[in-house]
C-alpha cells in the first residue's frame, strides 16, 4: 500500500486526550493534528520521536494532519488502526494467508453475534462462512516478540466470545493480528497487561477459532503485509 499522497515527516511533540497530538514540522511550524488511534499506544508516545503525517487537503477538517508513523527502537512504527482490514485484504488477495483462499464472497463490517461487526465475512457455497476479525498490533517490550494488547480491551475479549459462538454454530471464525512494525518475528499475548483477554483467548481457541499474525514491511513510502509470523501461547489453532 503506497501512501498517497506522500507523508510528511515531523517530530512529535505531545500526544493527548485520546485524539489530538502535537508536531513540528520540518519548516519549524508547530501543528495540532488528530491521532487515528484511540488506544494506549504504549512506547510510541515519546516526545521528540521522528514521525510521518498524512495530511489531507481540502474539505472542512479542523486537524488536515493526522498522525500515520511513529519512530520507536530504531524502526517505523504504524499506529492508524483504519489500515489493517485493508492490509489484511491485500493479504488475502496475495495468498499470503493461503486457507483464506478460494472464497467466491467478500463482505466488510458485516453484523453478527451481539450488537457487534465482524471486519471481514468471507463466503463461499462450499466453503461456507468464514468470520475473520482483524486487530492493529503494535507493542513490543523486549526482543523480537510483538505483544496484544497493550492495554485493557473488553471489547477485543467479547469479539473473542463471539468468534466463539459462530465456531459452535458450524462457520470458521479467525482472529488476524496485523503487526505494524518490522522488527518482530513472532505474537504473543499481554497476559500481565490484560488477564481478560488472555482467557478469552484460551477459551476462542479451545472452541476452534483460529489465530494467525502477520507483519508488516513499513518504510515512509509504503506499507505492506509482509510474511506470517506465529503466535507463541499454547493451544493456538494455526492459520496457514
Amino acid at each position: 500500500m503506497k501512501f498517497d499522497p506522500p507523508l510528511v515527516p515531523a517530530t512529535l511533540i505531545r500526544r493527548y486526550k485520546r485524539f489530538l497530538f502535537d508536531a513540528e514540522l520540518e519548516t519549524g511550524e508547530r501543528i495540532t493534528g488528530s491521532c487515528p488511534n484511540t488506544g494506549s499506544m504504549r512506547g510510541l508516545t515519546t516526545p521528540g520521536s521522528r514521525c510521518f503525517l498524512t495530511r489531507h487537503s481540502g474539505g472542512t477538517r479542523k486537524y488536515p494532519h493526522a498522525l500515520e508513523l511513529v519512530e520507536a527502537d530504531g524502526t517505523l512504527v504504524g499506529i492508524n488502526t483504519a489500515r489493517p482490514n485493508r492490509l489484511v485484504e491485500e493479504a488475502i488477495d496475495r495468498g499470503l494467508i493461503r486457507s483464506l483462499e478460494g472464497y467466491t464472497e467478500r463482505k466488510a463490517e458485516q453484523k453478527y453475534g451481539i450488537n457487534s461487526r465482524i471486519d471481514i465475512l468471507l463466503s463461499d457455497p462450499s466453503k461456507g462462512l468464514a468470520y475473520v476479525e482483524v486487530k492493529n498490533v503494535h507493542f513490543r517490550r523486549t526482543g523480537r516478540m510483538a505483544e496484544f494488547p497493550d492495554s485493557v480491551t473488553a471489547r477485543g475479549a467479547k469479539h473473542l466470545e463471539e468468534l466463539g459462538a459462530m465456531v459452535e454454530a458450524g462457520h470458521r471464525a479467525i482472529m488476524v493480528y496485523l503487526i505494524q512494525r518490522s522488527d518482530v518475528d513472532s505474537l504473543s499475548l499481554c497476559r500481565d497487561l490484560d488477564p481478560a483477554y488472555a482467557l478469552a483467548f484460551d477459551r476462542a481457541m479451545k472452541r476452534g477459532v483460529e489465530a494467525c499474525a502477520i507483519r508488516c514491511k513499513i518504510t515512509s513510502e509504503h506499507i505492506d503485509a509482509e510474511t506470517m509470523v506465529p503466535v507463541e501461547e499454547s493451544g493456538v489453532n494455526s492459520v496457514s
